[in-house]
């Protein structure tokens, strides 16, 4: 009796779980991994022109920390990468109507955003940064000094810098760019007196462009881990890049691109103008 008990229990436990396993098989089979495979491409979604995360060289090639992270990624997946340059404000619709597979663009994770996407474990964090005119060296220690009318922030449109300014130093005179490079030479040309930029190309412009005229304020106020991001509903391709994500930075790999194009700035002279 006691044998008739078990085998009726695992011919009721197959019956009742065939289903779910069969719908994890459906779901699987779904997955933007399968889609990548069968087309032997990798479309990566970002904007160029976040130094030194993504950028185009004179001879019109993408170059930076995370196209990096992008090339590995594909020759891990076995297939070639196509690179899907977007617009900035449009660049998360663009990954939710299926312009690309996957968005790589050093985007910060916040809650709203993930509202509408899926994001990877963190493969970086930075935070935001303050490039300061240096008529105000002395004066200008923090970005709680920075909160007066008197003031003229600037930072990029649509982006977290922007958020912080808005947030911690509201009582500021905001002034937003389409581009980055154009809110920091702003404070270089004597324009504005601050900017809010992760802490990255902050430090970027300081020692390229702004030594004499501006001075770094390079302690993060801010805490903004950056990742990959997919559309939602698809666990099978998000398990695949944290495990890769994993693997990269502690294989070397991620500390050698780090080295490269954070902790230097010879990569400038490649860059198109």
């Amino acid at each position: 009796m006691k044998k008739i008990l078990v085998s009726l229990f695992a011919l009721a436990f197959i019956l009742v779980s065939a289903p779910a396993f069969s719908a994890d098989i459906e779901l699987a089979k779904k997955s933007t991994i399968e889609s990548i495979v069968k087309s032997g491409k990798l479309r990566v979604g970002f904007e160029s022109g976040y130094l030194p995360f993504e950028m185009t060289n004179t001879k019109g090639q993408y170059i930076g920390f995370d196209m990096d992270m992008a090339k590995a990624l594909a020759k891990a997946m076995g297939v070639k990468i196509e690179y899907v340059n977007t617009a900035w404000d449009g660049i998360i619709p663009a990954l939710i109507t299926d312009k690309f597979d996957i968005l790589i663009s050093g985007m910060t994770v916040t809650q709203e955003r993930n509202l509408a996407i899926n994001f990877t474990n963190p493969y970086i964090v930075v935070g935001q940064a303050i490039l300061v005119n240096k008529k105000h060296e002395g004066v200008i220690k923090s970005y709680k000094d920075l909160n007066d009318p008197k003031y003229t922030i600037c930072s990029k449109l649509g982006t977290t810098g922007e958020k912080a300014v808005k947030r911690m130093i509201p009582k500021a005179t905001y002034k937003s760019f389409e581009v980055e490079s154009e809110a920091c030479m702003e404070v270089i040309q004597g324009n504005a007196d601050a900017t809010v930029y992760d802490l990255p190309l902050i430090e970027f412009f300081q020692s390229a462009h702004g030594k004499g005229k501006t001075f770094a304020l390079n302690k993060p106020f801010t805490f903004e881990p950056l990742a990959m991001a997919v559309k939602k509903g698809d666990p099978d391709f998000l398990n695949y890049l944290n495990n890769f994500i994993r693997q990269y930075k502690n294989d070397g790999r991620w500390q050698k691109s780090y080295d490269k194009w954070i902790k230097s700035n010879d990569w400038q002279k490649d860059l198109a103008q």
